[in-house]
């Protein structure tokens, strides 16, 4: 019985001690990244680019060339071993405008490392690629360091705050190295999932350099054509480690995400930088008359938009008008592209933002006093978490029927 008590005592040990090394770690930083870097203001149509894992001789110098033909600048997080190696490499990005910063010196996830090596890794590295900076003549300090994989365990974070280095995430990985990706599917997804303000990590050497330096041009490309403009973590603006008070918006992402699944939401033209993300649905009633004549009856095939709160949040009323403009014009083209939407007979929202689109041509109507007490409170946990104050504006329902909507924002956008 005693060697039983001593076994389960041992095993309860075991559990708390992976909770305190990997498990509140695994939550607190590779996740929530508390604390860390991970992504700038949403405000402006800027991102930062990374660069994991490198510098190699084989395939950095093509990444380097892409940037450089797009006037774009980018952060390395290399490894010790090749900096030291491959100086030139070094050399260059520092000349043109690039940033270097520490990544490992093994390049093993966190979760394999004794307590020693995890702790004394990002401090090592950092001194090592620091000297082969120095050794270039470059000026540039070493202040951020990315672990391999991104993957923390205590002692990571502790052998960064050791160092006096900063931990730097992302917001948006490319999936460079997942097996089966081609530089088109790569050029895909980063279109599809970019928004204003992102960190994204991508890879100058290993797996993922076979993918990511034959697409790069293009990606490049892409971005220029949609306004964006392609800095280093060092010139993003207003980036800073994420804070406590910036979790419940996160948290409220993730839940918005999560419903999005649920009801086959998309956001509008496949963009998720469109401020706007639209639904198949019923109409919810109750019955109305528009405008134009037409009948509405609960239950037809309608489709409803909802704002993407958090970059809302950040625009303001002013710049939200101007920029749902333009996405409207996106859900115009879903109308006709997306299967579940054609038979839609009206384009809907229910909010409490109706000033704002009374101004884009949609007409209001009342809503039952039940449904806008619900929806009223649903708007305010919403507001208090993207940091905004309480409404006082009772929800409405904004509609226009599908030819009325179609006839204002039917242009399709380039």
């Amino acid at each position: 019985m005693k060697s039983i008590r001593l076994n389960h005592r041992a095993a309860a040990l075991g559990v708390a001690a992976g909770l305190v090394v990997i498990g509140g770690p695994f939550l607190l930083w590779q996740r929530a990244n508390l604390g860390l870097l991970r992504a700038g203001p949403q405000t402006r149509r800027v991102v930062a680019l990374t660069f994991d894992d490198g510098p190699d001789p084989r395939s950095t110098p093509a990444v380097l060339d892409a940037l450089h033909a797009a006037g774009a600048h980018a952060t390395f997080f290399v490894l010790a071993a090749p900096a030291g190696a491959h100086p030139d490499l070094i050399a260059r990005m520092l000349r043109e405008g690039h940033e270097v910063q520490a990544h490992a010196v093994k390049h093993r996830h966190a979760w394999l490392r004794t307590p020693w090596g995890a702790w004394r890794d990002p401090g090592d590295a950092a001194a090592r690629i620091g000297a082969v900076i120095r050794q270039v003549g470059g000026e540039q300090p070493v202040t951020l360091h990315r672990p391999p994989h991104g993957a923390y365990s205590l002692f990571t974070r502790l052998g960064q705050r050791a160092a006096s280095l900063t931990g730097a995430h992302w917001s948006l990985e490319g999936q460079d190295w997942r097996a089966g990706q081609t530089p088109d599917g790569l050029r895909a997804h980063l279109r599809r999932a970019l928004q204003p303000g992102a960190v994204i990590v991508l890879h100058d050497a290993g797996p993922g350099a076979r993918v990511t330096g034959p697409a790069l041009p293009a990606v490049l490309a892409d971005l220029k054509e949609r306004g964006y403009t392609v800095t280093s973590l060092a010139r993003l603006e207003g980036l800073r480690p994420v804070r406590r008070a910036d979790l419940p918006a996160r948290i409220m992402g993730t839940l918005d995400r999560l419903l999005d699944r649920a009801t086959h939401t998309e956001p509008a033209g496949d963009l998720t930088d469109s401020i706007l993300r639209v639904s198949p649905t019923r109409f919810p009633g109750p019955d109305l008359t528009l405008r134009g004549g037409l009948t509405l009856r609960a239950g037809v095939p309608a489709a409803e938009y909802h704002a993407n709160n958090a970059l809302m949040s950040q625009l303001g009323p002013i710049r939200t008008v101007r920029v749902a403009r333009q996405d409207f014009r996106r859900v115009a083209a879903d109308l006709q592209r997306r299967p579940e939407l054609r038979g839609a007979q009206a384009v809907y929202c229910q909010s409490a933002v109706t000033p704002i689109l009374e101004r884009l041509g949609f007409e209001t109507h009342d809503l039952p006093p039940a449904t806008g007490r619900r929806l009223r409170v649903w708007a305010n946990v919403l507001r208090r978490a993207y940091g905004a104050g309480a409404t006082t504006q009772a929800p409405k329902l904004s509609v226009l029927s599908r030819e009325d909507f179609l006839r204002l924002y039917g242009e399709v956008p380039q």
